[in-house]
C-alpha cells in the first residue's frame, strides 16, 4: 500500500470531500480513532500519547491502515502550546514516526487562553505538527459523525 495515500494530507482532504482520489483513501482507513485532551494534566497528555503509540503498534502488526486524531481543547490546549507542554518533545517524536497521527488544536482554547493572558491568539504559540481546527468540541462531533471512534483518556 502506498503509505503517502494515508498521511495527514490524504486524510485531510478525505475528511472535507476534496477529490475521488481523498474519499477512497479514507474509505479504505479501516480503523479511525479520535482522542480527547481536555485537560492541562502531563500524566494524562502523556497516557494519551501512550495510547497512540499502542493503537499504532497493534494495527502495524496486523497490517491494517489507521488514522489517528488527537484533538487538544479547553485547559487542554496546553499540550499543543509550544512555550509550555509538557510533552512537546514527545509529540515530534509520535508525529515523525507515524504520519497517521492528526494533532488537532482548537482555536476558541488559544483565544481564549490569549485573552487572558492579555494577548492576540497569535502570541499564543502553537506546536509546529498542530493544525488548527475552530472549535475542538465541534471538530470531535463532526468526526463521531462520520464514523470515527472515540477516546478519552
Amino acid at each position: 500500500m502506498n503509505r503517502r495515500l494515508f498521511g495527514r494530507t490524504g486524510l485531510l482532504l478525505a475528511a472535507f470531500g476534496l477529490s475521488g482520489q481523498a474519499r477512497a483513501a479514507q474509505e479504505a482507513v479501516r480503523h479511525r480513532i479520535a482522542l480527547q485532551i481536555s485537560v492541562n494534566d502531563p500524566a494524562l497528555m502523556n497516557l494519551a500519547l501512550t495510547n497512540i503509540a499502542n493503537i499504532a503498534a497493534h494495527y502495524a502488526e496486523r497490517g491494517e491502515a489507521v488514522a489517528v486524531d488527537l484533538t487538544a481543547f479547553g485547559p487542554g490546549y496546553a499540550m499543543v502550546r509550544a512555550d509550555t507542554s509538557p510533552v512537546k518533545a514527545r509529540i515530534t517524536a509520535l508525529t515523525q514516526r507515524y504520519p497517521f497521527v492528526t494533532i488537532s488544536a482548537c482555536q476558541n482554547a488559544r483565544r481564549a487562553i490569549a485573552d487572558g493572558e492579555g494577548k492576540a491568539a497569535a502570541d499564543i504559540p502553537q506546536i509546529a505538527q498542530a493544525r488548527d481546527v475552530p472549535a475542538g468540541v465541534v471538530h470531535l462531533s463532526e468526526l463521531q459523525e462520520q464514523g470515527w471512534s472515540y477516546l478519552r483518556p
